[in-house]
């Protein structure tokens, strides 16, 4: 069993309750300074222009008050910066490693290429990239679209999207307004597409299964 990689998904739709989602957005994005299998790397904003601007500003604020811990060593804050490089940032989270060399503040990068890097792979730091997208369906058909299916969440006042967006996309652990859609240990820890390898996910009954050998038995008396 091999369960790795993941470009985990937080919609953002316009309904979302304000203050649920921005401290819902940061949290998953930049606690644990981004580096959990289950942090949130890439918002989706869905709505008209106004809208996403207004989702944009209330993550970013949430972003600038945001505590991040340390990166696990220099190297790795090192290689997120190289990964940020050039990109044009909302947040610049950069302050040269800080004291123990480590350091990396949150990022926040609005996206021009939906395709790019940044977006489709996970820099494993406390980087967050905003797409936008104007129905709910096409942030679907987005998420669906990319090589992982770790976990996605959706933030959300409304009980039909919560519903669509459970039945649509492609992803194994799913989340509605929470930032990180963890599973507690008696449910399977259930990635998808390349955020799994093998036949069973660890947690939950399948934990139970991959150490059981099973004995059948046809009998008539």
């Amino acid at each position: 069993q091999a369960l790795g990689g993941a470009k985990n998904s937080m919609v953002v739709m316009p309904d979302a309750d304000p203050a649920v989602m921005a401290a819902g957005v940061a949290a998953s994005a930049f606690g644990a300074a981004g580096q959990r299998c289950l942090a949130g790397s890439v918002a989706l904003l869905v709505g008209t222009p106004d809208e996403q601007d207004t989702a944009r500003e209330r993550i970013l604020a949430a972003a600038a008050d945001a505590e991040t811990s340390p990166m696990v060593d220099v190297s790795a804050r090192e290689r997120v910066e190289a990964e940020i490089d050039g990109v044009p940032l909302l947040l610049d989270g950069r302050i040269g490693g800080g004291a123990a060399g480590a350091e990396l503040r949150p990022t926040v990068a609005e996206v021009d290429d939906p395709e790019g890097r940044i977006a489709r792979e996970e820099l494993f730091g406390p980087v967050l990239a905003l797409v936008r997208a104007p129905t709910l369906e096409a942030t679907v058909d987005w998420i669906n679209a990319g090589r992982y299916g770790n976990a996605a969440v959706i933030f959300t006042t409304s009980g039909a999207a919560a519903r669509e967006f459970r039945a649509t996309v492609d992803a194994g652990m799913l989340g509605v307004n929470v930032g990180v859609a963890a599973p507690v240990a008696w449910f399977p820890f259930s990635g998808w597409k390349d955020s799994m390898a093998g036949d069973l996910h660890s947690g939950g009954r399948d934990a139970i299964e991959f150490y059981t050998r099973k004995k059948v038995v046809t009998t008539r008396w």
